[in-house]
């Protein structure tokens, strides 16, 4: 229930040594940690204060006039003379909250009775919600902990934030209302057919609606682990990464050549030594008319302030075996710090290097290992089952009758999380029969926290998934149908299971609608969940040559290729046969063009939108043969150019590509989940 989103934090350390530094604050040090892993987003300082109850009140007021949502004091809750925290919250607070500060002191009278000497108080002030912690390290942060799923709905009520508070109530209610006892048997009825709902009892809702709802219901992980730098790739990081000490920690040569001094000029140098990469640095100074033969990496001598290049240099002496330079000609006088990296010109010390919130890419990983930091922290990630339901389908390895068809979902469904870096478990596949779905269900909740159901989501006889969820799991389902062609019956659910949300995407059956909905609707609150920075896909706003005309009453969502030309141009190939069930016409697929329906405006959809400029006459040896759904259409100031004529699928040449063009033409919103490549030349 924990929420994370924009909370403004306030850490007061009530002590006289910490205040005038004779003291480190390991406390406060260590409620900051926590509040960093317990709330992700929120907005974080630290303050020291003397055990002064005047000096106390003037800061808890200065932070109830700045309408901090949350401070957090701790030390001064004691029995001794000076311990006048509490007396001092008092006298600022409008109303107490002693659930919280009974909470804290049972839960750490369960530890150590020692606790019951504590007298901390909890109230708010104006719309400020003040907690006193013990002053001992442990103590705060696991007082803190006790009471840290109370504080973002404290914090909701106490700035009326009626939304918020309702949506957690009943996250509250569900949870205690919901049965656990599993029943093998379901409580969903299907023999009586003739009395099934001839229409959904589903509002449609838009996808934009669809896609708030479900962002609604999910929200960021708090939980953090460490794992080693090397097993972090494709992770999102929990932490700032801080270098210990500068890079380069010395002075370093970026080229093979000689250490020297510019105010040499250019002329004769004598070869003092040599020095490569992993010697130790030499720590006799460079005096006048020598050079230190030196290779890339290497420290760089004391008194060199210049290195030149071993193209910029002619030997002039060796010994006999010319195993040596005694003596060489510098070509080209040498400037000062030429082709020298000094001490920390990639990374002073305590930089943030790696910033909390992005995902680890290879070279995250590499800066890790040169900061020799063996473990980071990152954020936990969703649990994910996929569970197939019908009677028609059979594993990719067995014999198929007539009437049956392979499983392909839970493949694709797999491999594409896969492919956006969420693992998932396979749940199997279950056939349409009510009790068998609730047990496949039962099993998929214990192990998950999100489960992907593929089938049983539309209006059939046996398409009971929505009532399996409602009638025996109590789920609420949050929509039922989705103005989107093609997957219209998508569902989303949330339902308390053993103490736990639990959340349920019911996607169609058809392999298209299936892959389309996943793309749109689950991969983009994945990475919000998992607190990812930019979690959408990016929509390019694209202009066609020729309008693409929609009759179907939903927005449909084509599959296409978009390419760049030569001259960078984009390209539009739109793969044939975009019928639900074809899931070729995502093979090669980065794209999904959304065409509104004919009579409506285009949905305006979540995600940053790049309006692209550049494009190119369209060719017209390609065409295009529409489907009953989708023609094309000239635009009014083109109303004389001819249309592609609608011929058979047969007699149609290569594959259609609808170039881009400049000028007032229609254009379209692609959603691209993959990037856009360059075609290798003809």
């Amino acid at each position: 229930m924990i929420s994370t989103m924009h909370m403004s934090i306030r850490v007061l350390v009530v002590s006289d040594s910490r205040s005038s530094g004779e003291a480190q604050d390991v406390a406060g040090e260590k409620l900051i940690e926590a509040l960093h892993k317990m709330f992700p987003h929120a907005v974080l300082a630290r303050s020291t204060v003397p055990d002064e109850k005047a000096q106390i009140k003037t800061y808890l007021k200065k932070y109830a006039e700045q309408n901090m949502d949350l401070v957090l004091t701790t030390g001064g809750t004691g029995f001794t003379p000076r311990d006048v925290t509490p007396e001092a919250t008092r006298e600022v607070i409008d109303k107490e909250a002693p659930g919280l500060a009974y909470t804290m002191l049972t839960r750490s009278l369960a530890k150590t009775e020692m606790a019951m000497l504590s007298r901390a108080v909890c109230g708010i002030a104006s719309k400020t919600l003040i907690v006193n912690l013990p002053g001992s390290p442990k103590g705060a942060v696991e007082c803190l902990d006790f009471i840290k799923e109370a504080i973002p709905h404290a914090i909701n009520c106490i700035n009326d934030r009626k939304e918020d508070v309702a949506r957690e109530h009943i996250a509250i209610q569900q949870s205690s209302s919901v049965s656990q006892k599993q029943d093998s048997q379901s409580k969903v009825k299907v023999s009586k057919i003739a009395a099934r709902n001839r229409m959904s009892p589903y509002p449609m809702v838009s996808v934009k609606e669809a896609s708030q709802t479900i962002f609604k219901y999910c929200t960021p992980v708090h939980d953090t682990e460490a794992v080693p730098f090397e097993q972090a790739i494709n992770r999102i990081l929990a932490e700032n990464v801080v270098t210990p000490e500068p890079v380069p920690a010395f002075r370093a040569s970026i080229k093979d050549g000689y250490a020297v001094k510019s105010s040499d000029g250019a002329g004769r140098r004598k070869i003092k030594q040599a020095t490569v990469a992993g010697d130790k640095p030499i720590v006799e100074e460079l005096q006048d008319g020598e050079a230190v033969r030196i290779s890339t990496g290497a420290p760089v001598p004391p008194g060199a302030d210049a290195v030149v290049q071993v193209e910029d240099t002619k030997l002039l002496e060796a010994n006999e075996d010319e195993t040596e330079e005694i003596s060489i000609e510098i070509l080209k006088a040498p400037v000062a710090n030429q082709d020298i990296r000094d001490i920390g010109s990639d990374c002073e010390k305590g930089y943030i290097v790696l910033s909390q919130f992005n995902r680890m890419g290879p070279a995250h990983v590499g800066v890790l290992a040169q900061l020799a930091k063996k473990e980071v922290k990152v954020f936990r990630k969703p649990t994910i089952g996929i569970l197939s339901t019908g009677n028609e389908l059979k594993e990719p390895w067995e014999k198929i009758e007539p009437g049956q068809i392979r499983d392909s979902n839970r493949y694709t469904l797999k491999h594409l999380l896969n492919r956006y870096h969420y693992d998932s478990t396979d749940c199997g596949m279950v056939k349409d029969d009510p009790s068998e779905i609730k047990q496949a269900l039962e099993k998929a909740l214990d192990e998950n926290e999100f489960v992907i159901t593929t089938g049983g989501a539309s209006m059939g006889e046996l398409d009971v998934v929505k009532r399996v969820l409602q009638e025996d799991f109590e789920a609420r389902i949050h929509f039922g149908r989705i103005n989107i062609k093609p997957g219209k019956p998508t569902s989303f659910a949330t339902l308390s299971y053993k103490g736990k949300i639990k959340k349920v995407f019911c996607l169609p059956g058809n392999p298209a609608s299936c892959t389309v909905c996943a793309i749109i609707f689950i991969i983009p609150v994945l990475r919000y969940i998992e607190n990812e920075k930019v979690f959408q896909f990016p929509l390019l706003r694209i202009p066609l040559s020729q309008r693409l005309v929609n009759t179907d009453s939903r927005p449909d969502y084509l599959r296409v290729k978009v390419t760049t030309g030569l001259g960078c141009e984009p390209k539009i190939v739109l793969r044939r046969n975009q019928i639900s069930s074809n899931l070729t016409s995502f093979c090669n697929a980065n794209g999904l063009i959304i065409v509104p329906p004919q009579q409506h405006q285009e949905e305006e959809l979540e995600g940053e939108e790049l309006d692209l400029t550049r494009f190119v006459v369209p060719n017209p040896s390609h065409t295009f043969a529409p489907t009953a759904s989708h023609t094309f259409a000239p635009t009014p100031s083109h109303a004389g150019q001819q249309t592609p004529p609608n011929r058979p699928r047969a007699l149609l040449g290569p594959t259609p590509v609808i170039q881009t063009i400049v000028d007032d033409r229609p254009k379209y919103t692609v959603i691209m989940f993959e990037q856009i490549v360059r075609p290798p030349p003809q």
